[in-house]
């Protein structure tokens, strides 16, 4: 029958101790010589600590509260809901190919970019230390399943008082080990373990992360460079062309040919593209000035490397992106998300140990000896020997509500990771029906530029003749300006787009180069 004080068992500390010691005294048998009591206490003192630990060796490798982590399968879609096609095919994806996308846009300048920021980038720098730190604070956690011994060593010479006591100086010597071993019969610390080895793998995974995204911002830095280096040259070149319109306008007024305002109009024309110029000029330097800062480097470092004139990077002709199920495999945002879930699922088993009793056991052996010249003689070993248990009994619910607190976490963690899985469909999504639509308006508007240079070409030579106005010609010159304009930002827009389609899927990393130890299915593997 249960007590009705039973209810609060997890109340009051209760040490329970078992020791036994050895004094520097030694004690004889008169009757038996060589029978030495103290030996016989040390037998029974070794033989009883070994029981002990024995016991608790056995009861540690078999009990281990709290759950088993078991990784989570999320439901995908077996393909992508875009339609794909523009060179986009469901074909298992090259693993070598995307741990190296950029080298389908075959440029050297872009690779040797990449190369540079991977050494020298100050935020990869950073995710690199947090990967050391979870990896330290790791080997903190698994030195605590194991016992601790320090040695000691004191020398000490005192006087008593001559009123008090005899007056007398004495010295003191002693040398010594300590041991203690707090026995993990519970698994509340191969638990601590378990946590700390999926917080430094997700803090590998988060270094992977940090890697793809930089060597995509360094690629879509350097298209917009180059994006600004084309659109730079064609508005210079209408600028040119402006300038010969205007030429042609001012003439032909002075021929009496034509009014004021075809001139003025060819001004203003004119003038409006000049003022474009700066604007551009400015987006080209901040370009170049990120890219610097992206490898570690002071703006302005990169001036000369970008002094030649470059096209935007043409794009791959085929790409394979997969299935949805190769992509959750390869994301390092999903494997971080799934290894912070792992880490806090063994928290609940650290909470829930605490409900049970620690075991620990301590011993010493050392000399003692009031003479410097008998501390080492065999009447001054000393040894100590202990076992020792506590039970909190009564903690006011606080280890209770902690279990709820990490069982909480463990929950939200859980609905983290699902909600990563979530985005990174997204992103391929996206990725891919933005890459598809570019590909077509960037050839509707090449065929746009070609007709509208033959139109401009036309009216022109009409104007020229007295055939047209002049506001024919500013109309198809400014369509012309506009449509080159988009044509060029379009192809920069398709590299971009095929970029974000790569970091999309998770390119940029590889297995063997950045992780010291290969990702794990379950902590339960980790266990020592």
């Amino acid at each position: 029958m249960k007590s009705k004080f039973s209810r609060f068992l997890p109340i009051i500390p209760i040490p329970i101790s078992i020791g036994l010691s050895r004094s520097p005294q030694r004690l004889s048998v008169p009757h038996y010589p060589s029978y030495d009591i103290m030996n016989l206490q040390t037998a029974r003192f070794y033989f009883a600590a070994t029981v002990f630990g024995a016991g608790l060796a056995v009861l540690t490798g078999c009990m281990t509260v709290g759950p088993d982590y078991q990784r989570p399968e999320p439901a995908t879609p077996p393909n992508w809901s875009t339609g794909l096609g523009m060179g986009l095919s469901s074909a298992a994806t090259d693993s070598k190919r995307l741990e190296k996308w950029w080298a389908v846009f075959n440029d050297p300048v872009l690779s040797d970019l990449i190369r540079q920021a991977r050494a020298g980038n100050t935020e990869l720098h950073q995710a690199q230390a947090r990967v050391r730190e979870a990896r330290a604070r790791r080997g903190i956690t698994k030195a605590g399943l194991l016992p601790s011994m320090e040695g000691n060593a004191t020398a000490s010479r005192s006087k008593s008082s001559e009123e008090a006591g005899s007056g007398m100086t004495g010295n003191a010597y002693s040398a010594g080990f300590d041991a203690s071993w707090e026995l993990d019969v519970f698994g509340g610390k191969r638990r601590a373990l378990e946590s700390s080895t999926a917080t430094w793998q997700a803090a590998e995974e988060s270094l992977r992360d940090v890697q793809v995204s930089l060597l995509a911002e360094v690629a879509l830095n350097y298209v917009d460079l180059r994006s600004y280096q084309d659109l730079l040259s064609i508005t210079e070149s209408n600028v040119t062309t402006r300038s010969e319109t205007y030429d042609i306008a001012r003439w032909r007024h002075e021929a009496g040919l034509t009014t004021q305002l075809d001139v003025d109009q060819a001004k203003l024309s004119l003038e409006q593209a000049r003022a474009q110029l700066p604007t551009l000029r400015t987006n080209l330097e901040q370009a170049k000035n990120r890219i610097a800062v992206l490898l570690g480097r002071p703006p302005g470092a990169l001036g000369k490397l970008f002094a030649r004139i470059k096209p935007v990077p043409a794009t791959a002709k085929e790409v394979a992106v997969g299935v949805p199920a190769d992509l959750l495999r390869r994301r390092p945002d999903v494997r971080t998300a799934e290894r912070q879930l792992a880490a806090q699922t063994a928290q609940i088993g650290v909470a829930k140990a605490e409900m049970y009793p620690s075991f620990s056991l301590g011993g010493s052996v050392g000399l003692e000896s009031l003479a410097y010249s008998d501390l080492y003689s065999s009447g001054a070993q000393v040894a100590r020997g202990a076992a020792q248990s506590a039970w909190k009994l009564f903690d006011g619910g606080r280890i209770r509500e902690n279990i709820k607190l990490q069982t909480a976490l463990q929950e939200e963690a859980l609905s983290r990771y699902e909600g990563a899985v979530l985005t990174a469909l997204e992103d391929v999504e996206n990725s891919l029906i933005a890459y598809v639509n570019e590909q077509s308006r960037r050839d509707s508007l090449a065929a746009g530029v070609k007709s509208g240079q033959s139109a401009f070409k036309l009216a022109l030579n009409q104007y020229s003749s007295g055939l047209v106005g002049f506001q024919t010609v500013l109309d198809t010159q400014q369509s012309l300006l506009s449509v080159q304009d988009q044509f060029s930002v379009s192809k920069s827009k398709v590299a971009s787009n095929l970029i974000r389609l790569y970091k999309a899927l998770g390119g940029g990393w590889s297995p063997d180069r950045n992780a010291s130890t290969p990702l794990r299915a379950t902590l339960s593997q980790t266990q020592p």
